[in-house]
């Protein structure tokens, strides 16, 4: 029989990822035909010719081709890193398979960067499980935790597509919390409650929270009082909380700062099941072709994580050079090093860059018709778009979608609709990154917010 729309697993045809739909195919064709293209709909920061971090891709090179090893072109401790990490390889070469949860020495460097972080709360080098990236790591959660259409997870709206997107593959429940754009995309314990209620009332089972902090599309990143009533909630309703925390070195805003659930967690002296996850694909390193992340599995009991590692076995083992930059990510070099002054030079660069282009994105886009929460953190921002009446009922199957492929049938910019991370009803947003280089922002964004005030007088 072949497979049709309506055979195949319904899940796989209800999936939906935003941030590569429409829009971008649309994007595609237009710059196969030669049309200029500036691809603004995700967080892939060497596409727009962010360097990549010299050490890490010396080690890289270093366990790719140990022959290399005798050139002088490559610093001590670079070999020094690169030799302790192939230590952990069969045959001492990175095209060997690896222990399932991940080479050791890395999970060692991991466990040891995240009990400085958390200071006070240490990590067991046990707890860990490096993976093809934080999406994987999502997947695996998922797949561990929801059983059926009866099981649901709390996300926030508006949310990274990724999770609504597994939800479907393994026919769970989405819970919608939403986030309070009014007062910078932040969350409210009142909002958790109503959600929850509501969804059991249903009958669903809420198997966990997810938690994006710093916030994905929206650039929020959480106070820690905030934090608190998020453990808080968890505990009473003893669901697992799920942190991505992959922007924790993605801060702007300079009243703000990073912790980690997980340390929350220890502070309050709150026994609960925290999955924390992070990946090299953001931050500075801006490695997303790697593939490296982590996830780690805090509170739960061994024979979850006995199930957590048979469902890593079946893949054999994560990617190694992913493995090997999550090392790099979580072990830098540190003052005396040799490699350590020109790690920073890159790293401060990078991130002041960052923190310069959030500002810039986010007053340029706040005036006529356009209205920003200015990044607190991450790579994007989330205005809202006010649209004219006649242009809504006019495309009211999916405004935001027809506003995004106009806007780059007539620039060429690339952003993601806002009901491709969820928006509350009657409000239209799209996504955009921070990251096209300074230097062309101010003309990209011109050309934005121009095609808005010329669709404002049109549509007026």
């Amino acid at each position: 029989m072949p497979v049709t729309l309506k055979n195949a697993y319904q899940g796989a045809v209800r999936c939906e990822y935003a941030v590569r739909g429409r829009v971008v195919a649309r994007a595609m064709e237009a710059e196969a035909a030669g049309k200029k293209v500036v691809y603004c709909n995700i967080g892939n920061p060497q596409s727009f010719n962010q360097k990549p971090l010299t050490f890490a891709r010396q080690v890289l090179a270093l366990c790719a081709y140990p022959a290399l090893m005798g050139s002088d072109l490559f610093p001590r401790d670079a070999k020094a890193r690169a030799s302790r990490y192939m230590d952990g390889m069969a045959g001492r070469s990175s095209g060997s398979y690896t222990h399932s949860a991940g080479i050791r020495q890395i999970r060692e460097d991991v466990a040891a960067f995240i009990t400085k972080r958390d200071k006070g709360a240490p990590c067991n080098v046990d707890d860990l499980f490096l993976t093809d990236g934080a999406g994987p790591g999502a997947q695996m959660l998922v797949r561990l935790l929801i059983r059926g259409p009866e099981d649901g997870m709390m996300v926030p709206v508006p949310r990274y597509p990724l999770y609504s997107a597994l939800l479907d593959l393994v026919n769970g429940t989405r819970v919608d919390y939403f986030l309070d754009e009014a007062n910078g995309w932040q969350f409210s314990r009142e909002e958790l409650e109503k959600s929850y209620a509501e969804a059991r009332k249903k009958g669903i089972n809420v198997r966990a929270l997810v938690v994006v902090n710093p916030g994905n599309p929206t650039g929020q990143v959480m106070s820690k009082e905030s934090q608190k009533g998020i453990v808080e909630f968890c505990a009473t309703h003893d669901i697992v909380l799920i942190a991505d925390e992959v922007y924790q070195e993605n801060i702007w805003a300079p009243h703000r700062s990073f912790t980690s659930f997980k340390s929350v967690a220890h502070e309050m002296n709150k026994k609960l099941e925290i999955a924390s996850l992070h990946s090299v694909s953001k931050g500075f390193f801006g490695e997303c072709g790697r593939r490296g992340g982590y996830v780690e599995m805090s509170g739960f009991s061994q024979e979850v994580k006995d199930i957590l590692y048979k469902m890593a076995s079946v893949n054999l083992c994560s990617n190694v050079d992913g493995q090997v930059t999550v090392g790099v990510m979580c072990n830098p070099p540190i003052p005396g090093e040799e490699s350590y002054e020109l790690f920073n030079q890159e790293r401060t660069e990078i991130l002041e860059s960052l923190r310069r282009r959030a500002t810039i994105v986010g007053k340029a886009l706040s005036g006529e018709g356009l209205e920003c929460v200015v990044p607190e953190g991450a790579l994007y921002a989330f205005p809202r778009v006010f649209l004219p009446p006649a242009f809504v009922q006019k495309y009211k199957a999916n405004p935001d979608e027809a506003y995004c492929l106009e806007l780059l049938d007539k620039t060429g910019v690339v952003v993601v609709p806002g009901a491709g991370f969820g928006q509350v009803e009657g409000t239209f947003h799209f996504r955009t990154t921070l990251l096209p280089p300074e230097k062309d922002l101010p003309d990209i964004l011109g050309k934005v917010v121009d095609f808005h005030r010329d669709l404002l007088r049109r549509y007026a």
